[in-house]
């Protein structure tokens, strides 16, 4: 049995694993190790797609296990950090028995995140780049968000759970626009052709050193933006 076929799918794992404890930590509210977790997740979910191509070990069951992987770690977990954002934020509604079933509108985004996927699997068009927000990049904003909305929530409650559901349900949405977005996956390191891939590591790096994991988000909101821009100066 040749071992390193089996790499990308080990790694694949840790991130669904990885995933797995984002869920778990943000049911208890902790927000700070939700976003480490899917953090975590996301560099090994990097990383099985890079192994698979430096071993050359591509295999149908690797494609289904990802998508399997993607959906819990970049759809429940960050459907699950926003449930628990409402959880919090619902008690002290004005909509009485209703209150309860506020944070389940944070169900929106594991069924977006579905849908999403499903769109990927099937779509011919996105194999150097996509079209709707990648999973990834969406389940980084709201568990960035997470962290730094939370401490919003005892003085500020009607605002925070009206502004999380409208863009939770904005958010959601864009997984399955048809806005073109490009991939971080580069062929050469040079200049041409990539100058927004190295406008937005440059601005991650930064943004993140100054202001954290409101970074973080600010960093997503600049991709999809710079993915706008660059759709219209190509087109």
């Amino acid at each position: 049995m040749r071992i390193k076929k089996h790499i990308p799918n080990a790694i694949t794992c840790l991130s669904m694993a990885s995933g797995y404890a984002a869920i778990v930590v943000a049911l208890e509210g902790n927000f700070l190790w939700a976003a480490v977790w899917v953090i975590v997740a996301a560099v090994f979910d990097f990383l099985d797609g890079f192994a698979a191509r430096l071993l050359k070990a591509y295999s149908p069951m690797g494609k289904e296990l990802d998508s399997l992987s993607d959906m819990v770690s970049f759809g429940v977990a960050p459907g699950m950090i926003v449930f628990r954002l409402l959880s919090e934020a619902a008690p002290a509604l004005p909509l009485g028995v209703l209150n309860a079933y506020v944070p389940y509108c944070a169900l929106v985004i594991p069924v977006f995140s579905g849908l999403r996927l499903a769109k990927f699997n099937i779509d011919e068009r996105q194999t150097t780049s996509f079209i709707g927000l990648p999973v990834p990049a969406h389940a980084l904003l709201w568990a960035s968000l997470g962290c730094v909305l939370h401490p919003v929530v005892p003085t500020n409650e009607i605002l925070l759970a009206t502004v999380v559901i409208l863009a939770a349900a904005g958010t959601s949405l864009l997984l399955v626009s048809e806005i073109p977005m490009f991939s971080m996956k580069i062929k050469s390191l040079a200049w041409k052709g990539n100058e927004y891939r190295y406008l937005l590591v440059v601005s991650a790096i930064v943004f993140t050193a100054l202001w954290g994991f409101l970074g973080v988000a600010g960093t997503i909101v600049l991709y999809v933006a710079l993915s706008v821009l660059s759709s219209f100066t190509s087109s």
